[in-house]
C-alpha cells in the first residue's frame, strides 16, 4: 500500500506541476494577442471598444481562455482524484500499522512476568499502547505522506524551474539553506521538549487511573480536595510543557513563512527584470509564483512533520524499552503436556529479583495426585509465593520444583495453566456480567447455564445471584465494586471450579465469609477434591483441618507439618492459633 501509494503521490505532484502551465500559457497568450500588430494600431486599445478588431481579439481570447480554464479545471479533478487515493493507501497503511502495533504491545504485555508490573506503572502502560502507538501511526501515516510529497514536488517543481531559467531558480531557492539549517536546530529542541510532555502525560494517566481504582479509599479519608490539588499541580506541570513545545512551534512556522513569502518577493523582483531583458515571459513570472506557493505548504508542514518524527520517535523508544524485554517465564515445551496433578518442592528457594527479599528457603515436601495439602503462616512468611511457583508465575532460584514428577520449566506452560484452577488472594472480577465472570475459567468456549449455576452452586452463591434483579446477568462493575468482598470470593472459587482443573489452589480465598458459609463451601469443596490435588492457604484452622497435609511456614521455612491431629499433639504454633480461633468463636457465639 505504501509503494501503491508513492506511484498515486507521484502522479498527483505530476497533475499539480502541470496545472501552472496552464496559467502560463494563457497569460503569455493573452499577451501576445493584446501587444499583436493590430492591437497596437492605435495608441489606447480603449478606443478599440465596438470595433472589428476589438471584436476578434475578444473572440480570440475569450475561446482560448474557456479552453485552458476547462483544462485547468480538468487537470485539478484529476490532481484531487489521485490524492484521494494518495490518502486511501498511506493513511489507511498507517492504520493496518497501529492494529498491528497495538496487538504486539498487548501481546508483549500478556507474556512478560509478574516481575514487570510490579515494577510499572497501569497508567505508563495504557499510555504506551495508546498514546505512543497513536503518535507512530502519525509518523507511519500523515509524516511519510507529506515528506514524501514534499521531495517529489520538490524533484519536478525544481526540475520545471531550471527548465525556464537557472538564474531565477537560484534566486528563488537561495532562503531554502536558511531553512534547513533551522530545521536542524529546531528539532533537536522539538524532541527533547516532545519526551517531557510525553513522560508527563503517564504520570498524569498514573495519576488518574490510581484515583479511580481508589475513589473508595480517597472518599472514605476526605482526601478528594488534597488529591484534586495535586491533580492540578500534575496538570499544571503538563500544561507548562507543552506550552513550552507550543512556543517552539510558534517561533519555528512563522520563520518559514517569512522566508517562504521572502522567497516570492526575490522571483517577482529578479523575475520582473528578466521579463523585461526579454529572457523569461511575462507568464513564467506568474508560473514561478504559483511553483513557490505550492512549496509553501509542503516547506510549512515540514516543521509539523518534524515535530511529528520527533514525537515519534521519543514515543517508539518508549515502546521499545519493554519491547525489547525477554519474559522471564518462558514456554520451552510446545508440545502437549499430560498433567495428573503430583507436585514436589525439593530445596525449593525463592529470591524477589527487585527487593531482594527472600520468600522461600529450601522448602521440601512431596504431595501426592489427588491429595490435599494445607499451606498456613503469618503474613510474608512466604504462603502466597508458593502458590505462585505452582502457576509458574514465577520460576524458582534455587531447586527444584516438580510436576508429575517432570521439573516445571519443562512442561508446555499452557497445559500446565490449563490444567491449574487458581483463587488468588485478591480477588479479580471482570466489568462483565457474573455468568461471564464465572464461564472466563472454563476451558470450553461455549459454557451452558447450567455448568455456570452448578459452580455457583458449590461455592455457595448461587442464591446471593438469584436475588440480584438481573441474576446472572447482573453486571459487576470495575473489579466487581457492585459485590460484597465474600460474593466476589465465592464468585472466584465458582470461576476456578468450573474449570474442573487437575490442581486446585485456594489462596486465603475464604476469608470474607462467615464461618457458617465457610463450612458448606468446605464440605462442597471436599466433592471437587476428590482426585485432584489441592493447595488451600488459610488462616483459619477450620478452613484447613480436612487437608491431607498441613504446612505451617515462617520467614519462608517450614517449621512445623503433619495432619491436623498430628500438628495439634505437637502442642505448638498451629494448636496455640487452634485454641485461640476456637476461644474467639465461642466467644461470638
Amino acid at each position: 500500500m505504501l509503494l501503491l501509494g508513492f506511484v498515486f503521490l507521484i502522479l498527483t505532484n505530476l497533475f499539480g506541476i502541470y496545472a501552472p502551465q496552464v496559467v502560463r500559457e494563457a497569460i503569455d497568450y493573452a499577451e501576445n494577442v493584446l501587444s499583436s500588430s493590430e492591437s497596437k494600431e492605435t495608441y489606447d486599445y480603449a478606443l478599440l471598444k465596438n470595433t472589428p478588431i476589438s471584436y476578434k481579439i475578444s473572440v480570440s481570447l475569450s475561446g482560448i481562455f474557456i479552453f485552458l480554464g476547462f483544462l485547468y479545471l480538468v487537470v485539478s479533478v484529476i490532481k484531487g482524484i489521485f490524492l484521494f487515493f494518495t490518502r486511501q493507501t498511506i493513511i489507511v497503511m498507517s492504520r493496518y500499522i497501529e492494529f498491528d502495533l497495538k496487538n504486539e504491545i498487548y501481546q508483549h504485555y500478556q507474556a512478560l512476568g509478574l516481575s514487570f508490573y510490579k515494577r510499572q506503572n497501569t497508567g505508563d502502560l495504557m499510555n504506551r499502547i495508546s498514546e505512543d502507538v497513536s503518535r507512530v501511526r502519525m509518523y507511519f501515516g500523515p509524516a511519510i505522506m507529506y515528506t514524501i510529497n514534499m521531495i517529489i514536488l520538490f524533484i519536478l517543481v525544481i526540475v520545471a524551474m531550471l527548465s525556464i531559467n537557472v538564474k531565477l531558480t537560484l534566486y528563488v531557492l537561495t532562503p531554502l539553506p536558511i531553512l534547513s539549517i533551522s530545521i536542524y536546530f529546531v528539532s533537536n529542541i522539538i524532541n527533547k521538549k516532545s519526551e517531557r510532555v510525553q513522560n508527563q502525560l503517564s504520570n498524569l494517566s498514573n495519576f488518574v487511573q490510581e484515583a479511580f481504582s481508589g475513589i473508595r479509599v480517597i472518599k472514605a479519608y476526605t482526601k478528594g480536595f488534597e488529591r484534586e490539588q495535586k491533580f492540578e499541580t500534575e496538570l499544571e506541570e503538563y500544561r507548562n510543557r507543552s506550552l513550552r513545545l507550543v512556543k517552539v512551534n510558534a517561533i519555528f512556522i512563522p520563520l518559514m513563512m517569512l522566508l517562504i513569502g521572502l522567497s516570492t518577493i526575490i522571483t517577482i523582483y529578479i523575475g520582473g527584470k528578466l521579463s523585461m531583458a526579454g529572457e523569461i515571459s511575462t507568464g513564467n513570472i506568474a508560473e514561478f509564483v504559483i511553483y513557490v506557493n505550492m512549496l509553501t505548504w509542503p516547506v510549512a508542514a515540514l516543521g509539523w512533520v518534524t515535530s511529528l518524527v520527533q514525537r515519534a520517535a521519543a514515543s517508539q523508544e518508549r515502546i521499545n524499552e519493554f519491547l525489547m524485554l525477554d519474559p522471564d517465564i518462558k514456554n520451552t515445551n510446545e508440545s502437549r503436556s499430560s498433567i495428573e496433578g503430583k507436585i514436589e518442592f525439593k530445596d525449593v528457594s525463592f529470591v524477589y529479583p527487585d527487593s531482594g527479599i527472600v520468600a522461600l528457603d529450601k522448602i521440601n515436601f512431596s504431595l501426592d495426585q489427588g491429595k490435599s495439602l494445607a499451606i498456613m503462616g503469618r503474613t510474608g512468611s512466604g504462603k502466597s509465593t508458593l502458590a505462585n511457583l505452582v502457576c509458574r508465575l514465577y520460576d524458582v532460584t534455587g531447586g527444584e520444583l516438580f510436576i508429575d514428577n517432570t521439573n516445571i520449566k519443562e512442561l508446555n506452560l499452557n497445559d500446565l495453566r490449563h490444567n491449574i484452577g487458581y483463587v488468588p488472594q485478591e480477588d479479580f472480577l471482570f466489568s462483565d456480567d457474573i455468568a461471564n465472570n464465572i464461564a472466563f475459567g472454563s476451558k470450553d468456549e461455549d459454557v451452558s447455564q447450567a455448568d455456570i449455576e452448578s459452580a455457583a452452586m458449590k461455592a455457595q452463591v448461587h442464591e446471593n445471584i438469584i436475588d440480584f434483579p438481573d441474576g446472572y446477568k447482573t453486571k459487576v462493575g470495575e473489579r466487581g465494586i457492585t459485590l460484597s468482598g465474600g460474593q466476589k470470593q465465592r464468585i472466584s472459587i465458582a470461576r476456578a471450579i468450573i474449570k474442573k482443573p487437575q490442581i486446585l489452589i485456594f489462596d486465603d480465598s475464604l476469608s470474607a465469609v462467615d464461618t457458617e458459609t465457610e463450612e458448606k463451601i468446605i464440605n462442597e469443596l471436599k466433592d471437587q477434591m476428590n482426585n485432584r490435588t489441592s493447595l488451600i492457604i488459610s488462616h483459619r484452622v477450620s478452613s484447613v483441618k480436612h487437608c491431607d497435609h498441613i504446612l505451617i511456614l515462617d520467614e519462608g521455612q517450614i517449621v512445623e507439618q503433619g495432619t491436623h491431629h498430628e500438628l495439634l499433639a505437637l502442642n505448638c504454633s498451629y494448636h496455640e492459633l487452634y485454641q485461640k480461633q476456637l476461644l474467639d468463636a465461642e466467644e461470638t457465639s
